[in-house]
């Protein structure tokens, strides 16, 4: 019989029940883990965020900004702790915050912000399940009443039905507070779908998630309909100051995007800008969000224009940024603290954090354009991104 990993059923969230399955490893594998057990955090505080907990991952935070968000949630300079091991990543980020600020800012706009999850329906064929819709449409608040009461912060908005020969996929649309959601809108979904099998006669079989809400995955569909918050950051940047700060015209940069729009066109991308993963991810790390949500997260579209006065147009929407300030690792102390810094604690602060994402994800975005546009990238990421060792 193989070895199995120590639990404790009395508590298994002690600093001894940790050491226990590091000296496990040990035995097994031979290796020790001395800096993995080096951690801060009272075990007891991971509870509900991990399983045969043995210490922490310590990833390195740096500290970029400040940054002028010019949001509806988010408004003044903000410090930006990005956890990453990239080297030259919090530099360049830090470049494009310093021409986003001293150009006055980034306008940060939330258009949608919605959460789903879409269950899938069997039936006998496409006739039952065109029924089936028309019963839906015809019982929505009775459904939505049933979702709403699993969730003191949950709502369910509406159904939208999608039909595929015989199965019917309906996609249940919510909006879930400064949560992410995804939990929240699986208990209200699989509620809603059990009233459904017990008072609808055509309900005989249903999937309560059919992967047409492409959770932890990015998709078609939630680039255009949206899935998480539909965000935009944009910015007008003075001819002069791009050349002085940046060393490329606005014209250069227009001509490199729209060389990097058609290849990543060409190669059948989720986004045709530069980078907005690295910042999603800096940032996710560094304030517990949930890193499956970068798959979906990743999908962007951006957008360059000269404007008529010669200053430079920039625009990175993210259509489907799924950003939480509650629940989760939200609420781990490393997390909060970061949370802290910038001011993203307490109700309401979900749309906050959104915003000052989707401006990190437009100066990181310039500041790697101009570096190619300019031929400075090998140079840079040589002079600063090696490791020494």
């Amino acid at each position: 019989m193989s070895a199995k990993i120590p639990r404790f059923s009395d508590d298994d969230y002690t600093t001894e029940a940790a050491a226990q399955r590091r000296q496990f490893a040990l035995e097994q594998t031979g290796t020790a883990l001395p800096t993995v057990g080096g951690f801060a955090i009272d075990p007891a505080r991971c509870r509900g965020n991990i399983e045969h907990f043995i210490g922490c991952a310590q990833v390195p935070i740096g500290l970029a900004g400040p940054l002028r968000v010019n949001g509806e949630h988010a408004q003044g300079e903000f410090f930006l702790p990005l956890a990453t091991t990239e080297g030259t990543l919090v530099a360049s980020y830090n470049r494009g915050m310093k021409l986003l600020t001293s150009a006055g800012g980034a306008m940060v706009t939330i258009s949608e912000d919605i959460m789903q999850r879409s269950p899938g329906f069997v039936f006998e064929n496409a006739r039952e399940a065109k029924a089936f819709r028309a019963w839906v449409a015809e019982h929505f608040e009775a459904i939505k009443a049933v979702a709403d009461d699993t969730s003191s912060v949950g709502r369910l908005r509406e159904i939208d039905p999608y039909t595929a020969g015989k199965f019917l996929y309906l996609r249940f649309n919510y909006t879930t507070g400064d949560a992410a959601g995804q939990n929240m809108v699986t208990k209200a979904t699989h509620a809603a779908c059990e009233w459904l099998r017990a008072n609808c006669p055509l309900v005989r079989h249903y999937y309560l998630e059919s992967n047409f809400s492409t959770d932890k995955k990015s998709s078609h569909i939630n680039t255009l309909r949206t899935r998480g918050k539909r965000v935009t950051a944009e910015a007008r940047v003075p001819r002069e100051l791009l050349q002085h700060l940046m060393r490329v015209t606005p014209e250069q940069l227009r001509h490199q995007r729209s060389v990097s729009t058609t290849g990543a066109f060409l190669a059948g991308a989720n986004n045709n800008g530069s980078h907005s993963a690295n910042a999603l991810a800096a940032l996710f790390i560094a304030t517990g969000q949930d890193l499956g949500n970068i798959a979906e997260s990743s999908a962007g579209i951006s957008f360059v224009e000269v404007l008529e006065d010669g200053s430079l147009y920039y625009a990175v929407t993210i259509p489907s940024l799924i950003v939480a300030t509650h629940g989760g690792g939200t609420g781990l102390p490393t997390q909060r603290e970061c949370l802290e810094l910038l001011g993203c604690t307490g109700p309401g602060t979900a749309s906050k954090l959104a915003e000052i994402v989707a401006a990190a994800a437009l100066a990181g975005d310039i500041s790697l354009s101009c570096a190619v546009a300019a031929e400075e990238w090998a140079e840079s990421h040589e002079k600063y991104g090696r490791n020494r060792e």
